[in-house]
C-alpha cells in the first residue's frame, strides 16, 4: 500500500508540474508567434559535446542503470517509482523542446530548460527524502547527490549560454574604462 501512495503521489506531482509548465509554454508560445523563427545558434562551441554527452551518461545511462539494478533486479520499490517518474519528466522535456523548436520554430524553446531542470533538482532531492535513511540504498543515495549536483551545474552553463542563444551583441572594443 505505502508503494501505491508513493506512485499515485508522484504521478499527480508530476503531472501537475507538466500541465503549469505545458501550459505556460502554450501561453508565451502564443504570445511570442510573431517572433523571428529560432534555431540554434551555429556552429555550436567546442566544449558543447564534451558537456552533451556528460549529460547523457551521467543523466541518463547512469540513473537507468541504478533504476534497472535497485529497481527491478533488486525489487526496491520505491527506487523504481522515483527513477521512473525521473524518466517520464526527461522524456516529457525532450518532447517538449522538440515540438517547440522543430514543429514550431518557436523561441519559448530556449525556457524549456528552466522550468524541467529545477523541478528535475527537485525531483532528486524529494527522492532522497523518500527513500529515508535506508543503509542498504547508500549507494542510491550517492547517485542522487550527484544528479542534484549535474543538474544544478547544467542549469548553470543553461545560463550562461542565453546571450549565445539570443545572438546577442558583444563589442569587442568598450568605450567603458575602469580607472
Amino acid at each position: 500500500m505505502i508503494a501505491f501512495n508513493i506512485n499515485l503521489y508522484l504521478f499527480l506531482e508530476n503531472f501537475l508540474f507538466f500541465l503549469c509548465a505545458s501550459s505556460f509554454f502554450v501561453v508565451v508560445g502564443w504570445a511570442w508567434k510573431h517572433a523571428k523563427p529560432f534555431s540554434i545558434p551555429k556552429p555550436l562551441p567546442g566544449w558543447f559535446a564534451l558537456w552533451f554527452g556528460s549529460v547523457q551518461i551521467l543523466g541518463g545511462l547512469l540513473p537507468l542503470v541504478v533504476m534497472l539494478l535497485w529497481g527491478v533486479l533488486w525489487g526496491y520499490a520505491s527506487v523504481l517509482s522515483i527513477l521512473s517518474w525521473y524518466f517520464v519528466m526527461l522524456a516529457l522535456q525532450i518532447l517538449s523542446e522538440t515540438i517547440s523548436l522543430r514543429l514550431f520554430h518557436n523561441v519559448a524553446w530556449v525556457m524549456i530548460p528552466y522550468l524541467y531542470v529545477p523541478y528535475r533538482v527537485w525531483q532528486m532531492y524529494e527522492g532522497l527524502t523518500l527513500l529515508g535513511s535506508a543503509s542498504e540504498l547508500f549507494w542510491v543515495k550517492n547517485l542522487f547527490f550527484l544528479e542534484i549536483l549535474l543538474w544544478i551545474v547544467n542549469y548553470a552553463l543553461d545560463l550562461s549560454q542565453l546571450p549565445r542563444l539570443f545572438r546577442w551583441e558583444i563589442n569587442q572594443s568598450s568605450d567603458i574604462s575602469i580607472n
